[in-house]
């Protein structure tokens, strides 16, 4: 017996010693590791040797993973008789546990009769690998000893099964055990739970614990130490920790180059960090590429993808979606075809993620067949495939075949994920089709993702763009979880219907708030009127922690302080997006343009335009609506004629910014070819807007006869602005018998604008019609017309000072008047201009004009604003104020600047 056992040791090991020298390298010859091998010549080897060889023969078929050769080792520990030694027994218990065969690693660790700390720790690790936490903490918790691998096991285990703060509770657990001195695994592994539920109070002290066991400078628990500070937003921590690494290895470096992106600015410092790396490893370049492509630099991207490339690293699914992403975010479909090419030549398949980045590309880039094409060829279609291209028909407007594609993907049938319902949501609300969002409600609630935040999120946005605000409040209640697109999503519904107190009731209850949420409320704000409450905010965004603005920002901004007229504040603003870095972008520029051009200061303006690289048809339309609201008629001509030639084509806020240009210079036979070439050269519709500045146009000149014959032979029926248009001319040039006619078409059209009242019985009044005047007053009070009140405005040490007609109000009102009085008199004293008793005497933008003498330097322009048109009598007021005083004045009304200087405007008298 004991001979024959011998030999049937040496029948396995004598083939072991022969195939491990080689690895292993197929399953085919690891299989063979049980063969008989029946060579009567080899001699008995000792205990220990047999043992080693066996305990190798299952390390390299755990490694393999390979379950028959898993069972044949077993088998052949049972025929030898070696099934009962503890060394082997753990050997066994690893292999099953590597292979994924719990269940037979589970009966091994039973039939060992004394196990020990080896037999239990991997028994425990084998368990929470499969994700069987609660028996593992069965185990744990009958141990009858633990060392420092068993605690560190256990909360690596927790860990990477998503249960960080077990993990944490665990290492104190540890700590006031006091049997067990927490070494460097246990260190990394509590600091990554730490970092994974950013937790920065904890982690500093982690951290201060680490060095007083002398472990912070081990490189895992360093490592661990920088990524738990990036996942807290504490960059600067981090760096200091790495900086203090003498030789960092690679998760350091890639983690430093994944925290300073999300810095601001801190791309530029990634790339740098990543040119200094030493070696790189796939990670490396994903993440730099990924870095690049979330940025918005998809060229540079797509470069350091060729640089990969040329360097010789492998590119891995993650690494080809990326770029395909890049390729959609500049909309280059030729390199995104190329890539495509190199993926087919390069891969032996293509997987369904590489695909549905492929698929998101071409639909980008408007190549909706080659998107379908991919679609079509994929070996599987899942639901991130369908979503991709249901969402790329849905952008182009091709909202009904999106539709269709869904309801194909429902009889394929392709199991919808939130993804895909939120998408098709997304074209309900394209359409308003509040219908099929209710039956897709349904079907959500149906299949159980209703409660999910991409679908709630659709479901508020489809709700509020179809009208049904309580709808979408209750979805948004019924929400178990919400994110910061939730309660956007709300706080925009109601901007939407102009409900600003229920919107800034959101805006404050938000637990977390992020530039675009800011960008919303100023929206809000700003785009009905509250412009000084939307700055008023501004300066709170500006001192919340980690919130910095964006290009939106500052074109929402801007705009306000363009309405406003307030030119210190926007000087500051355009500041902040220098220092930024912002003030480039194309957009930001043009509203730094708009600002400059609505404040007066039109010279300022031209040099931001012309700094412009590369400009677009806004930055064109700002510039001529800029010298169009200045007067400057010849200069909109320039800037449209040179627009042309570099080959961009006008559209209608184009051609309304010329023809209002030739309609404040009084160029009529340009405003006349202008006009016929919208039609002719461009095939651009003229709307009412247009025809009412051709009125003004012609109307201005005296042409009120060719102004009514353009009236009468518009295609549609003439608005109130229209109308309007003519009404002034007629007061212009004392048409009293037109003026009835514009004002009747007025009544027909139930006009509520008082403007157009005031402006006939100002007519009356200039004619010594007081009958009539009586008669539109009357008129006015029994539709329940209220003469807009004018008011004017001056920025005086940052502060905006209001004043309306014989107002009382201003603190310094007194001294106004006195003022107002002295110049009265210098400027009677000239013989050209006569104090009048009616009211004009003290309208507002003369109150601004005299607190601006005595509250500004002698040096200063002085600039007013004011929402209603300057009367005759203020406008002549003015030139012979800049006359008598050598002051030079700015005034804004509700059409256009007034440049006053030496008794002269920039109007010509035309306004």
């Amino acid at each position: 017996m004991i001979v024959k056992l011998s030999w049937q040791f040496s029948n396995h090991i004598s083939l072991l010693s022969h195939l491990f020298p080689r690895f292993i390298s197929t399953q085919h010859a690891i299989s063979g590791l049980t063969m008989t091998y029946r060579s009567p010549d080899i001699l008995p080897e000792s205990f220990m040797d047999l043992s080693r060889r066996l305990s190798e023969a299952m390390k390299a078929s755990a490694a393999l993973c390979s379950i028959p050769t898993a069972k044949k080792l077993h088998a052949s520990l049972i025929s030898t008789g070696l099934d009962s030694s503890i060394f082997l027994q753990n050997h066994l218990l690893d292999m099953y546990s590597n292979c994924g065969l719990i269940a037979d690693a589970c009966r091994v660790f039973h039939e060992i009769q004394c196990p020990n700390i080896f037999s239990w720790n991997t028994m425990i690790n084998g368990l929470l690998v499969s994700g069987r936490m609660r028996e593992a903490n069965d185990l744990f918790e009958k141990m009858p000893k633990r060392d420092s691998v068993t605690w560190s096991t256990m909360m690596s285990g927790c860990f990477h099964n998503g249960r960080s703060s077990e993990s944490i509770n665990l290492f104190m657990t540890m700590l006031g055990d006091g049997s067990c001195k927490p070494d460097a695994f246990s260190f990394s592994s509590v600091v990554k739970a730490c970092g994974c539920l950013g937790v920065l109070k904890l982690g500093l002290q982690l951290h201060g614990l680490a060095k007083k066991f002398g472990l912070d400078r081990d490189l895992p628990v360093a490592s661990a130490i920088i990524d738990m500070y990036i996942k807290c937003g504490v960059v600067n921590f981090a760096e200091l920790v790495f900086c203090s690494i003498p030789d960092p290895n690679l998760f350091c470096y890639n983690s430093m180059i994944y925290g300073y992106s999300k810095l601001p600015g801190g791309v530029s410092r990634a790339y740098d960090l990543f040119a200094l790396m030493p070696e790189r490893d796939s990670v490396s370049w994903n993440t730099i590429i990924s870095i690049l492509s979330h940025h918005g630099l998809g060229a540079y991207s797509i470069g350091m993808f060729v640089e990969m490339w040329d360097e010789d690293v492998r590119p891995n699914s993650m690494t080809y979606a990326t770029v395909l992403s890049s390729c959609a975010s500049i909309y280059d479909h030729r390199w995104g075809a190329h890539l495509h090419a190199r993926i087919i030549r390069n891969e032996p398949s293509l997987d369904v993620f590489v695909g549905s980045g492929l698929i998101d590309m071409y639909v980008k880039c408007g190549r909706l067949e080659l998107a379908r094409r991919v679609f079509e060829q994929l070996p599987e279609q899942n639901a991130v495939s369908w979503t991709s291209l249901i969402g790329g028909f849905a952008q182009f407007g091709l909202e009904e075949e999106a539709l269709v594609l869904f309801n194909k993907m429902r009889q394929v049938p392709v199991a919808s994920d939130e993804f895909t319902l939120a998408t098709v949501l997304g074209v309900c609300s394209s359409l308003k089709h509040v219908l099929l969002g209710e039956q897709l409600h349904a079907y959500a609630s149906k299949i159980g993702v209703d409660s999910s935040v991409p679908v709630g999120n659709a479901l508020v946005t489809m709700y509020s763009k179809s009208g049904a605000i309580e709808c979408a409040n209750h979805v948004f209640k019924l929400m178990p979880l919400r994110d910061i697109i939730s309660w956007t999503a709300m706080l925009t519904a109601y901007s939407q219907t102009g409900d600003i107190e229920n919107a800034r009731k959101y805006f404050n209850e938000m637990p977390e708030r992020n530039v675009i949420t800011w960008n919303s409320m100023l929206a809000t704000y700003i785009q009905h009127g509250f412009r000084e409450e939307g700055l008023k905010l501004y300066t709170v965004m500006l001192r919340e922690e980690g919130v910095y603005p964006d290009w939106i920002t500052f074109v929402t901004i801007l705009s306000a302080c363009s309405e406003l007229a307030v030119l210190k504040l926007g000087n500051q603003i355009i500041a902040q997006s220098e220092r930024l870095g912002l003030s480039s972008n194309v957009s930001v520029a043009n509203g730094i343009v708009t600002m400059y051009s609505k404040c007066g200061r039109i010279e300022e303006a031209r040099e931001v335009f012309d700094s412009i690289q590369p400009k677009n048809l806004v930055s064109w339309n700002a510039m001529m609506g800029g010298y169009a609201q200045n007067g400057a008629g010849r200069k909109v001509i320039e800037i449209f004629e040179s627009m042309l030639k570099v080959g961009c084509e006008p559209d209608h806020i184009s051609y309304m910014s010329i023809l209002s240009g030739c309609s404040h210079s009084g160029l009529v036979k340009e405003g006349r070819n202008y006009f016929k070439s919208m039609s002719g050269d461009h095939n651009i519709s003229p709307t009412c807007e247009h025809y009412s500045c051709m009125v003004d146009l012609l109307g201005r000149a005296g042409l009120l006869d060719e102004a009514m014959e353009l009236i009468d032979a518009m295609p549609f029926k003439p608005n109130a602005a229209i109308w309007g248009a003519l009404l002034g001319a007629c007061r212009i040039h004392g048409d009293a018998a037109l003026a009835e006619v514009a004002v009747k078409n007025l009544l027909e059209l139930d006009t509520e604008d008082s403007g157009s009242y005031v402006l006939l019985a100002n007519i009356y009044l200039d004619s010594g019609k007081l009958g009539g005047v009586a008669d539109v007053r009357n008129l006015m009070k029994k539709k329940g017309i209220r003469k807009n009140p004018g008011c004017s405005w001056i920025e005086v040490d940052n502060r905006v000072h209001v004043f309306t007609v014989d107002d009382t109000t201003h603190p310094r009102i007194n001294e106004v008047y006195r003022a107002l009085e002295e110049i009265t008199k210098m400027i009677e004293a000239k013989g050209t201009y006569v104090s009048s008793g009616r009211p004009q005497g003290r309208h507002s933008e003369k109150l601004a004009l005299a607190f601006g003498m005595i509250a500004l330097p002698p040096w200063m322009p002085i600039q007013v604003m004011k929402n209603l048109r300057v009367c005759f009598d203020c406008h002549m007021f003015m030139k012979l104020v800049s006359l008598v005083t050598s002051r030079q004045l700015i005034v804004r009304d509700a059409n256009r600047f007034h440049h006053v200087r030496d008794g002269s405007c920039s109007c010509g008298d035309y306004w």
